[in-house]
Formats: structure tokens, sequence, C-alpha cells
């Protein structure tokens, strides 16, 4: 009789997807408790000591549990907000996941061993780790294993089932001390300014003001650009600029001093060079150049470049780069890396993009020789690739979002898999008068990555005449400009998303769904770049659940993208709301050591998580300073409560102009 094996994904669409290639498409299907989950039966040589075994596959739908405080802590007038650093937390199989949980305590039995399925990233292995739990409850004694997979082909799943390794403890540690911490911060402090700020009636009588520790930096980004804009105040500048017509082309000379913020200085240097009326030529160089290909695709660097050239937002990108990847187009899309492992076969991944009529020729050309190997950049999260195609889809096979998408990853990780763009670069200098003025061109000589990834562009510059080094002449026309200096843009996603990644707010996975939030509660709205549209939110009433649970994943396997706004449009600007102002201006005011509206406290957790998983410190430990330093923050706010209710009053009740 054969021995039995467990097996778990993440979610369904994995589970059968997984389950087809190990069984060879031939096994039996069981309905379970849960309506979308399905136990999968088939026989599977794994090899080495589990040898041919009876296997049930199943799957869980995300997180199987939830933390929260006991029945005592349920109101908000007793115990004080400040208990609930130190309130006992329970964790919980989530009331919908019960029938997924009996599932797995039931097949556990008799079996001899659980393969976990989950995705391989930290999220996954906590959610792996909830899955031994319940596997445990029904077999004491199963030994747990995980499958390591970034992808979901056959050849890669193959290898996944015969070649598994142990759950990381560590990483599961970091993610139950991120869970646990964001509830009593969460918690706390949404109680706290939730009280606080509906005391001042009127439109803020029945608000819900909900915290959440990688929200509000995200709001201050976005609140300090808006200040940064409306403060700003131009200044005039001067320039010169020198004229010259040869061989029928005019070349425009730019000053070396590029500006200067004196007009009479201006002048009087100007007027030195008409006196000399001859310019001298002081360089003449010539050189080869290029533009470099793109290095391949992170998930920070897909969310930064949807929001710019697929016109969607983060959120809705990654729900639809998670529903490619349970169809089995394109690999994991949460992952840091960026640069390919050695061992994939990228020019057998090229290859299979030959049959496409939009990319195929090309495709074509690099299997026939033009491939180049891929740039390497500097991460590498151990986990997962660079995000790349791993099947051919026809285009009808997709939605239209999903086609962009599609299209938008292939034609990158064909460009990567291209030469870099080849061209030659003119720089002529000149001396006039005492002054100094360069002028530039560029030739485009092949295009190469350019002709697969239009998402870039490399045009030609004016041709430069031919000009010798040591020659003089008279410029045909020498003038004064003036300008004066501009504001800086009101923040884009993609900005967004730059600002949160330098500064460590949140993951790759969960930076889109921590903007979408800010959204969701009013803080920020957005509006089509240049001002039009645009919603006009006067206060916020945070909606959801009280206190923030953030930082893990949202819809995981193609959930809905909610909140996020619509998924297209033109390149959108944050603007914050007045009760967004409020909050970011009453805290600041506060003069705290260490502001709410700064990176730096989430900054200082998620780096306590890598430490966490590098096994430099431990959940204890981890837990203990985190409570002892939000605990010292919120006796100190609670001191100076009077100067957040005094900004939300001037900015929400009394219209304060932003």
């Amino acid at each position: 009789m054969l021995g039995k094996i467990l097996c778990v994904a993440e979610k369904p669409s994995i589970a059968k997807a997984v389950a087809g290639h190990l069984s060879g498409g031939s096994y039996q299907t069981a309905n379970t408790g849960h309506t979308y989950t399905k136990n999968y039966t088939f026989d599977f040589d794994f090899g080495g000591q589990w040898g041919r075994c009876n296997v049930v596959m199943t799957c869980v739908s995300g997180h199987l549990t939830g933390v929260d405080f006991g029945p005592q802590y349920k109101s908000w007038d007793y115990p004080p907000p400040e208990a609930l650093f130190d309130a006992e937390v329970m964790t919980l199989v989530d009331q919908d996941k019960t029938a997924i949980a009996k599932n797995i305590e039931t097949q556990a039995r008799g079996a001899m061993a659980l393969f976990i399925w989950t995705d391989c990233d930290r999220e996954g292995e906590h959610i792996g780790g909830e899955v031994r739990t319940e596997a445990l409850k029904g077999n004491a004694r199963i030994e747990v294993r995980r499958a390591r997979f970034s992808n979901i082909e056959k050849v890669h799943v193959m290898h996944a089932a015969k070649n598994p390794i142990d759950l990381d403890q560590r990483q599961i540690d970091a993610v139950s001390a991120r869970i646990e911490l964001d509830l009593r911060i969460g918690y706390a402090f949404t109680r706290f300014q939730t009280k606080l700020i509906q005391a001042l009636g009127g439109v803020l009588a029945d608000t819900m003001i909900s915290y959440g520790s990688c929200q509000f930096p995200t709001l201050g980004f976005v609140v300090d650009r808006y200040l940064r804009v409306k403060n700003f105040v131009p200044e005039k500048f001067w320039s010169i600029k020198i004229m010259h017509c040869r061989e029928d082309i005019d070349v425009v000379f730019n000053w070396r001093r590029n500006h200067l913020f004196d007009r009479a200085v201006v002048v009087i240097l100007f007027e030195r060079c008409i006196a000399a009326k001859i310019a001298k030529v002081t360089k003449v160089l010539e050189k080869p150049t290029r533009k470099f290909k793109p290095y391949p695709l992170t998930t920070v660097e897909f969310q930064k470049a949807a929001t710019s050239w697929l016109r969607m937002n983060g959120q809705t990108a990654m729900t639809i780069a998670e529903n490619l990847y349970n169809k089995g187009f394109i690999s994991y899309p949460r992952t840091e890396t960026d640069r390919f492992d050695k061992g994939i076969d990228l020019k057998a991944l090229v290859a299979k993009q030959i049959p496409d009529n939009r990319w195929g020729l090309y495709a074509q050309d690099l299997a026939n020789g033009a491939f180049k190997q891929p740039r390497e950049g500097r991460h590498d999260d151990k986990a997962h690739p660079p995000i790349h195609p791993i099947a051919h889809c026809e285009p009808a096979a997709l939605n239209a979002d999903e086609g962009k998408v599609y299209e938008f990853i292939t034609r990158r990780f064909l460009a990567c898999c291209s030469d870099d763009a080849k061209g030659q670069q003119t720089d002529v200098e000149i001396e006039y008068g005492d002054e100094n003025f360069h002028t530039h061109g560029v030739i485009v000589l092949e295009r190469n990555y350019l002709d697969v990834y239009p998402y870039h562009s490399w045009n030609n510059t004016v041709m430069l005449p031919n000009f010798t080094l040591g020659e003089r002449f008279e410029p045909t026309e020498a003038m004064i400009t003036d300008g004066q200096t501009s504001a800086p843009s009101y923040l884009t996603e993609a900005d967004l998303i730059s600002l949160m990644d330098a500064n460590g707010i949140g993951t790759d996975a969960t930076m889109a769904e921590h903007i979408a939030k800010i959204k969701e509660r009013e803080y920020v709205f957005t509006r089509a770049r240049g001002g039009g549209g645009g919603s006009n939110v006067d206060y916020a009433a945070a909606r959801g659940r009280r206190g923030d649970r953030g930082g893990g994943r949202g819809p995981r396997g193609g959930g809905s993208a909610r909140g996020a706004g619509n998924g297209g449009g033109g390149l959108e600007e944050f603007i914050p709301s007045k009760l967004g102002m409020a909050l970011v201006d009453g805290y600041d005011r506060m003069e705290l050591d260490i502001s709410f509206s700064k990176p730096f406290l989430r900054k200082e957790l998620e780096l306590r998580m890598k430490a966490i998983c590098e096994g430099t410190t431990t959940k204890q430990v981890v837990m203990c300073d985190s409570i002892r330093q939000y605990r010292r923050v919120f006796n100190d706010s609670k001191q100076r409560q009077s100067v957040l209710r005094s900004s939300c009053r001037r900015f929400v009740l009394e219209g304060a102009v932003q």
C-alpha cells in the first residue's frame, strides 16, 4: 500500500495546476466543505526517501488565521487605548476559513508528510506555518516540508516536488511579529485619535480616523510634496545663448554656467562676449555612445512602469499580474531580484515567443544569434527570479488589461535579452570672450532593444556640422535669455512608490496596497496631472476594519483591487485632503522625537523584521523593543493631543487654506 503525502497550495488555481503537472492530467476530484477548495487525488513518484506515494493536493485561500483582542477589549471607552500594548492577543482561524482548516486537519490523518506549496516569500512562509499548525492537529507526527518554486511551468513544478526544503521559521516569526505589532499599534492609535477628533463635532463627529504605521508615512510624502509646491516662490534668472549657422544647420551653444540670478552680472559677461567678437573651438569630441537596455523586472519597477506607461495603478497591475501567474503565463510577480540566475535557460524562454505576430520576428532574431545576456542588477532576494514570461499567450486569451500587462512583461524580457541601442555622439565646446559654451549631438546607429521596447525612446538630435579644434569663427547670433525656476510636480504613484522603496516603507508586494489604503480612507485623492478632474474631498471617513493590520498581502490569487481606483486613464497626481493635511500638520507640530509623518519608525520596524529573518535577533526581542518605542510615542502624543485637535479644527472645521 502506498504511503500518503498531503500537499497544500496557497490558492485553488495553483493547487489545480500543480496537481495537473504531477499527475500527468489524471487525478480524481473531491469537494470539501468550502466551495472553492477541492481535493485532487493521484499517485506520484517523489523519489528519494518518499518514493511513489498517494497524493492529496488541496489548498487554502490566503491566510487561514487572524489576530484579535479578547472581548474585554472590544469597548472603545474602557480599557483605555494604551492598555492594548499589553493586552493578550488571540490567533484564531477566520470564520470563513474554518472548513478549509478542518479539511487540512482531516487529510493530515494517516499522511507521512505535509508538503507546503505556498508562495515562496515571507507571507507565503507564514501561511505555510498556519497550514502546519492545522495539519499537526490531525497528525502530531507528520513531517513538514515545503516546495520551493517561482512559476508553475511543469519542469519547475516537478523539480520542486522532488527537492523539498524546510519551512523557514525565522520568516514565519518575522511576519507573526509584524501582524501582532500592526494590530496593537493600529488599534491603540486609531482609538486615541478617533475619540479625540470626533469630540470636535461637526463633520468629524462620526468619522473614524484609522492609523497605519505604513500609511501615515506614505501620507507624509504626499503632504510634504504638496507643501513644497504650494510654498514654492519662483525666482527669475538670466542666461546667454550663442547661435551659429554652418552648412545650413543652426547650432545652439549653451552657457556652461547655465544661468545666473543677477541680471546685471549676466549683462556684463554678455558684453564681454560681444566685445571679443570671435569664438574659439576648445574641444571637439566624437565617440560611440549607447542607451542601456533595462534591467530585469522587479515588482517595484513593474508597479512604477504600470502607472507611467500602462495607465493603471499599482494595485490593479499587481492583481492582473497575479492572475497571469495563476494561469501559468508569467513567473511569480512579487520579487526584489533584478538579475537572472545562470541556470535559467533564457534562450528557451525567448524561443517560446517566436509564434507571436507582434514580436515573434524579433524573438526569432534573438534566437538566431542576436541574443545578449541580460544586465545584472544588485538585488537578489534568493527566492524568485525577475518577472518574465514563461509561456506564450495569444491576445485573444486575455482581456484588454491582462493583454497590456502581459505585453509589457514580455517586451521587457525580450529587451533584457537584446543588445543596447548604439549611436555616435559629438560634443563641441567653444570659448567666447571669457565664457565657455557647449553643444551636443547624437546620431542613433543601431536601435536594437528599442525595436521591441516602445516604452523607451532615443532619437537623433540635430546633426552637427564639422568643427575643428582651435578654429576661430564669429557666431551668427548671441542673446540674453531669461526664465524662472519652476515648482516641483505633485507626486505620481510612480514617484510615491520610489519614495516608499527608498525609505523602507512596506515591501515590494505591499506598497500599492498602502497607497490604495490612504485613498480609500480619503486622506488623499488623485486627479489628472495638470489639475483636471479629481475629487473634492474635505475630510476622510476611514472604512473597513478598525486599526491597521497592514503590511501583509491583500487579495492574492486574483482578488479584486477594491479601493484602488480606476485602472485606466491618464497620469494622476496625489493631493492631500483637508483631513490628511490636518493629521500630518498636527503630529508634526507635536514635535515628537520621531514624527509619525516621516518614514523612520516604520523603516526601523522593517529592518527589525529583516533582522529576524537573518537570525541576528528574535521575535521576542523585536516585540519588546517595538512596543516600548511605540508606547513612548503614544504617551507623548497623548500629552500633546491639543496640538492635533487644533490642526483638525483649523483645516477641517474652519476650512484653512491648504
